[in-house]
């Protein structure tokens, strides 16, 4: 739970005028300089129905419910408050769908286990400031190189690739990747390192792929779907799309950031697929979450979640059952825990395929989605990172994931309150 800045004095200060009148004696009057108690409007109630403390976790309300508020306030002049602590939470508005309309209020919390907390939406008072975070999540198009798409939070980062690499490739021009799967950036501090990787690498080629002490970038995607990226499994082939060709950024932000990528149509033995896929990914998490959707003037057959086997030296686990999926490599001396989960209710089986062609083996995930639309999460924890220290520890880190989706908090947004 991101806390305010506020220094202690000033907190002690502030404290005190919120609960004692300071009374100025004149003649025979006694005039009250006490500040008015604090008002607030809106009580938003979490509960936590597991025995396990959920840290960290992101509550979303949709503007709906706060609406009244947003008008009369504006967006930054409302804020979150712990009542208990009477500290202030780093809070962040999304736009999901970019017509200049919030949409959502998100903020994130630590709740005990089995137990509820209120929080307070209210606007900002005199002399306060919005709090601030110095862990944020961050996206962006990066034309200087080539033109990958790149996301990160505070615990890992990931990219891929448009169509400039494509076309580079497609026609022998040096600096191209063909693919539309999805890398991992190996990071080992909570600061972002996007920009600052990528500078590095305008000035001496290669050098994120080098750890200089934050991480680095060793995982190879090639043609595979690295870790999370789709295609569709028939006639013992997969069939993928190539390089995205369009993107909007819809947020970025201390709490989450949010983008779309679309994908040219591309042949799925005989039939016209095509997909757009909206990325999201919170701070504190290791998984993205990604929500594809895809449109066919044929019904459009099982789309194929992968998760590349690289030189096929791990280990897989599979649990169609619980929808959780992983496997967990060797990698320069350490291990990479790669990840997938998933409704179990969309799995229709896995494939652990493994052949001698180059970037050919992976652990592949078919779905059968709802609507056109298929939801899932895929990552990884890099055991030199420190965020975990082994196999077993990346499988309980997975399977807990998986149980606060299928239990998420409860939320209910009480009526006004002075």
């Amino acid at each position: 739970m991101k806390k305010s800045k506020m220094p202690f004095n000033q907190l002690f200060k502030t404290s005190l005028l919120n609960r004692f009148c300071l009374l100025t004696f004149a003649g025979i009057g006694i005039f009250s300089a006490c500040k008015t108690e604090k008002t607030y409007e809106l009580i938003i109630v979490v509960e936590n129905t597991q025995n396990y403390e959920r840290k960290s976790e992101t509550i979303e309300i949709a503007v709906e419910k706060v609406k009244p508020l947003l008008e009369k306030f504006g967006a930054n002049n409302l804020v979150i408050e712990n009542p208990d602590t009477e500290n202030l939470l780093v809070s962040q508005w999304i736009d999901l769908d970019g017509d200049n309309s919030l949409d959502q209020l998100i903020f994130q919390v630590d709740i005990p286990g089995n137990n509820s907390q209120e929080f307070i939406l209210r606007s900002l008072e005199e002399r306060e400031q919005q709090p601030e975070s110095e862990l944020t999540t961050f996206s962006r198009f990066v034309p200087e190189r080539t033109d990958d798409y790149t996301w990160e939070n505070d615990k890992v980062a990931f990219r891929t690739y448009g169509p400039e690499a494509q076309r580079r490739i497609e026609e022998g021009e040096p600096g191209g990747t063909l693919s539309s799967g999805i890398d991992a950036w190996l990071k080992s501090v909570e600061y972002p390192i996007i920009d600052k990787w990528y500078k590095k690498n305008e000035e001496n080629p290669g050098a994120y792929h080098i750890d200089s002490g934050e991480g680095y970038d060793p995982y190879h995607v090639g043609s595979s779907r690295g870790i999370g990226g789709v295609g569709f499994w028939e006639d013992d082939s997969l069939f993928t799309s190539k390089n995205f060709v369009e993107y909007k950024t819809r947020a970025t932000g201390p709490i989450r950031t949010v983008f779309e990528l679309k994908y040219a149509p591309w042949e799925v033995n005989g039939k016209m697929v095509e997909e757009t896929k909206r990325i999201s990914l919170d701070l504190g998490s290791n998984l993205s979450r990604f929500e594809s959707t895809f449109t066919s003037e044929n019904e459009i057959p099982n789309p194929t979640i992968g998760i590349t086997l690289h030189e096929k030296e791990g280990e897989v686990k599979a649990n169609e059952e619980k929808g959780i999926f992983r496997y967990w490599e060797p990698m320069d001396g350490h291990h990479l825990g790669l990840g997938v989960v998933i409704d179990p209710e969309l799995v229709q089986g896995f494939k652990d395929h493994r052949v001698e062609y180059k970037d050919g083996s992976q652990l592949l995930i078919m779905t059968d989605p709802s609507n056109n639309k298929l939801t899932y999460y895929a990552g990884f924890g890099w055991d030199k990172s420190g965020q975990i220290e082994n196999k077993a520890e990346w499988d309980a880190y997975l399977e807990q994931f998986k149980n606060k989706l299928s239990n998420p908090l409860k939320v209910k947004v009480k009526g006004k309150k002075k």
